[in-house]
């Protein structure tokens, strides 16, 4: 049996799946892929993540509206197990036991995702609403066939940011790190250790977002978003410098740690070729504190599109305004929060 849960899903769509639709649906048209909810579309799953929602799962694309045709077909002849495992079981999601290969359009599927319609042209409240966990649930499983094309296409419309969008999320980050930066200090000097952690972490979240959004990578949610970051380029290292702040016993140790962090991400905008400050932290005003330079400002000013210059500066889009997973996980809850 495969190791990870995407090539088990590959196997399975090999050896049963396809050969079945073969024989009882001839001539169609499908996409197969593992896409999707779940650790092992990340590529992020080990032996612990089979205790739940893990198991012969496949992500079907089928269009000419088919897929309820083709879902009915599975569910009434998959057999009861392969390798040993249950085709048909209950999810976290869904009480009922049933087969596990989720059967829509591709278009469909997506818009089940991101929460926007993919047939037309994404506007801007479309972008801002997205979470890179949403699209990476698109676009981030291996596609075993992709007989139609069209999968393959919605994953290239998602493959980023417009430009300005993108330069306003940059600057959102920067703001949201200088309204708070000095406060690691500041609480560290009046002698509340803890406080001044809780605000270092904070600051560490959004340095890792920061870091994604800078090599144009989706940043996945909260419990991958470190052991993502780390396989960035340059990843190594800022692990080490955040590393650093999360350990630190006191408030200049942390402060310090910090702001090497921003220095190194600083860098990295220069070397993506966007405008940067070096350093990009300061002194904060006569205090032995640490502050961020105008580096939100640097970028905003790049931008050219009005409609995306007429935002409010330093909020950024859903993902970085609100962390409440209730919130994040709904497509109407996201648009509320960017005024879509």
């Amino acid at each position: 049996m495969p190791s990870t849960g995407a090539g088990l899903s590959q196997e399975y769509f090999r050896q049963v799946v396809r050969p079945l639709l073969t024989a009882r649906a001839p001539g169609i048209d499908v996409a197969a892929a593992r896409l999707g909810s779940g650790s092992d579309v990340l590529g992020f799953d080990d032996a612990q993540s089979r205790d739940h929602d893990w198991g012969l799962r496949l992500t079907l694309l089928v269009e000419d509206d088919r897929a309820p045709e083709i879902d009915a077909l599975l569910e009434s002849e998959l057999p009861e197990t392969w390798q040993r495992l249950p085709t048909r079981f209950a999810t976290t999601w869904d009480p009922v036991v049933r087969q596990r290969v989720e059967v829509d359009s591709a278009a469909g599927f997506a818009t089940s995702r991101v929460g926007a319609d993919l047939s037309t042209r994404l506007m801007l409240p479309d972008w801002l609403s997205l979470t890179g966990q949403s699209v990476l649930e698109v676009t981030s499983g291996p596609i075993f066939h992709d007989g139609p094309g069209v999968i393959s296409q919605i994953r290239e419309r998602l493959a980023w940011y417009p430009d300005d969008v993108w330069l306003y999320a940059l600057a959102a980050d920067w703001s949201r790190l200088g309204q708070e930066f000095p406060d690691v200090g500041r609480e560290g000097l009046r002698g509340d250790e803890d406080g001044s952690a809780v605000i270092a972490a904070r600051h560490v979240r959004t340095l890792l977002h920061l870091a994604h959004l800078l090599h144009r990578r989706w940043p996945p949610y909260g419990k991958w978003l470190a052991r993502s970051a780390a396989r960035l380029p340059g990843g190594g290292a800022l692990r080490i410098a955040l590393h650093e702040v999360l350990h630190a016993r006191d408030w200049r140790s942390r402060q310090a740690a910090l702001a090497d962090a921003a220095e190194l991400l600083a860098t990295t905008q220069g070397e993506q070729g966007l405008p940067t400050m070096d350093p990009a932290t300061e002194p904060f005003f006569e205090r032995p504190h640490i502050g961020v330079r105008e580096m939100a400002e640097l970028l905003t000013a790049q931008i050219r599109d009005p409609e995306v210059r007429a935002l409010p500066i330093g909020v950024g889009t859903a993902e970085q305004i609100s962390d409440n997973v209730s919130v994040l996980v709904d497509p109407a809850l996201r648009r509320r929060l960017v005024g879509g």
